[in-house]
């Protein structure tokens, strides 16, 4: 089966290049069509309505989040490229979406493009885009959000509601300032992958926590962690002395 998949790059040389990679190592894409500028990127999308879009951050005159807010088509799987490790990489990352840097590896495009087609087959909706816009366009100081699918639904938290998250098989149930619990169908490991880089780390198999929500870290006994809430989670030896620098470095 083949994929539409459009590119959106002002760089000739870039664009010609991505479509050598793509005939060459991702056979399954076939490509409808490539813009240069924002207005032609929203025609084409809107137009072509591609299940893969390779977007451009920077483009001549505006942002690959110009044209995201502006087309009208958005069920596509993106993969953003940029030369540069953009300001808006942790959003990105945090907004669980894939993006290359260039020069592209063609190992790397073909990982993200698999990663892509996958989700496409499975039809997983985490409203990524309607995230990474809230993520992007955010006020100063205002922290990063993530996207979680309960039976419910998706809800949108704030980062800095989340006080720890707590692994049983193939779920994690994500526990909240103010006694509020969610329950999502994805194993812990996803989120660590997300949320390693936003303050969060993983002290056990089974327990990821918020370090600002960490009250104090308790020696006796094996060694456990004390959150704000009065919860009490065991540290796994490994990660002890991680677990203690890390502590350290927030009372400094």
């Amino acid at each position: 089966m083949k994929y539409k998949a459009v590119i959106v790059e002002d760089e000739s040389m870039n664009s010609d290049f991505l479509q050598h990679l793509l005939v060459e190592f991702c056979p399954e894409i076939a490509l409808a069509g490539t813009a240069a500028v924002l207005e032609d990127a929203v025609a084409l999308i809107d137009r072509q309505q591609p299940q893969v879009v390779f977007m451009d951050i920077e483009l001549q005159t505006a942002t690959g989040f110009d044209v995201l807010q502006q087309v009208k088509h958005r069920d596509f799987e993106i993969i953003f490229t940029t030369a540069f490790d953009h300001y808006a990489i942790q959003a990105i990352k945090v907004s669980a979406i894939d993006y290359l840097l260039k020069p592209i590896n063609f190992e790397e495009l073909q990982t993200a493009v698999s990663k892509a087609l996958e989700r496409l087959q499975d039809r997983e909706k985490d409203h990524k885009l309607e995230l990474l816009m809230k993520n992007i366009k955010r006020p100063s100081g205002e922290d990063f959000s993530i996207s979680l699918s309960t039976s419910e639904g998706v809800e949108f938290v704030p980062l800095s509601q989340i006080m720890r998250l707590e692994a049983k098989g193939p779920y994690t149930t994500f526990f909240m300032k103010g006694g509020g619990h969610l329950m999502v169908c994805k194993n812990l490991k996803e989120y660590e992958l997300l949320l390693t880089d936003h303050g969060f780390f993983r002290l056990h198999n089974s327990y990821m926590v918020n370090m600002k929500e960490v009250k104090k870290l308790v020696k006796a006994d094996g060694g456990y962690a004390v959150m704000n809430d009065g919860t009490m989670i065991a540290i796994s030896p490994r990660k002890k002395d991680e677990f203690m620098t890390l502590m350290a470095q927030r009372l400094v």
